[in-house]
């Protein structure tokens, strides 16, 4: 973890500079969430959220912009330093502070508070090494009636060689030791890394769907997709509008995963029809 944590106070900078998260034109957008998030979530006007392992904060101002109360949450100090600057420049520190935690002591750290909406954004599971205390944080965090949202990388696709994604080289389920990558280049642009080697795992749909479930959530919809919104395999196709698919000659396997869970008791969160449709 910190090796992890060395590599992603590294990036930071680089990926706050980049094109592929254009700061500067998100400030001169005023863009909020992504229309399917706010279906599947519901309303988040006035509502608590915070977010788990939020990187410098963009995704969460999103939410913030949409009038959420937001609170970040990330291992890394350079990302939290970075989301505060982020918050001022967009001019909505009045409803957004970032915390710098472990996200497996996040409650801890938060001081026992308890929020409408945990959201975990493309990314993020896949950089910890136990699927079962994150269920266990994510359900000490919501409070009654509580919703909360999953899109990450489905695990199917990540047991497959990353440089082809052609040969199966990594296990579908949690292994006690992380697997090793020191590929010298984050996934935006920018320069080589000095922090260069990070540890991930996998873990299965089952696993992660346990990890809520055994706490008292309920899994109110699960969908795998067959696109996702980065170019995991070279020989995806990109789509207008971001989305990455597999090309009609191959056999389709998910690529990314949706899954909201809601905690018992409480008033729901209502959510948009769309939110509640299925398929890919």
């Amino acid at each position: 973890m910190e090796a992890n944590r060395r590599s992603w106070d590294e990036r930071v900078a680089t990926h706050a500079r980049s094109a592929f998260y254009g700061v500067d034109d998100w400030l001169a957008s005023g863009r909020g969430p992504r229309p399917e998030e706010t279906a599947a979530m519901g309303d988040v006007a006035g509502r608590r959220l915070v977010h788990l392992q939020c990187h410098f904060g963009m995704d969460t101002l999103q939410f913030a912009r949409a009038g959420a109360t937001v609170t970040g949450v990330d291992f890394s100090e350079a990302a939290i330093a970075e989301a505060t600057s982020l918050a001022e420049r967009a001019g909505l520190s009045a409803r957004a502070r970032f915390v710098c935690a472990d996200v497996l002591a996040a409650p801890a750290a938060l001081g026992g508070a308890r929020f409408d909406v945990v959201y975990v954004s493309l990314g993020s599971l896949c950089w910890l090494p136990d699927v079962a205390r994150w269920g266990e944080v994510v359900a000490e965090l919501l409070a009654p009636g509580g919703v909360a949202y999953l899109f990450d990388v489905h695990p199917l696709s990540q047991i497959f060689d990353d440089a082809q994604g052609t040969t199966v080289a990594y296990s579908y389920f949690e292994e006690a030791e992380g697997y090793v990558d020191d590929f010298p280049y984050t996934y935006t642009d920018g320069e080589p890394l000095r922090n260069a080697r990070t540890y991930w795992w996998n873990h299965s749909v089952a696993e992660i769907l346990g990890a809520l479930a055994r706490r008292g959530l309920e899994i109110e919809r699960f969908e795998e997709h067959d696109w996702t919104v980065f170019r995991q395999f070279p020989w995806l196709d990109e789509e207008p509008g971001g989305r990455y698919v597999i090309p009609k000659s191959r056999p389709r396997l998910p690529l990314s995963m949706t899954v909201v869970a809601r905690a018992p008791g409480g008033a729901a969160l209502e959510a948009g029809t769309e939110g509640r449709a299925a398929g890919n």
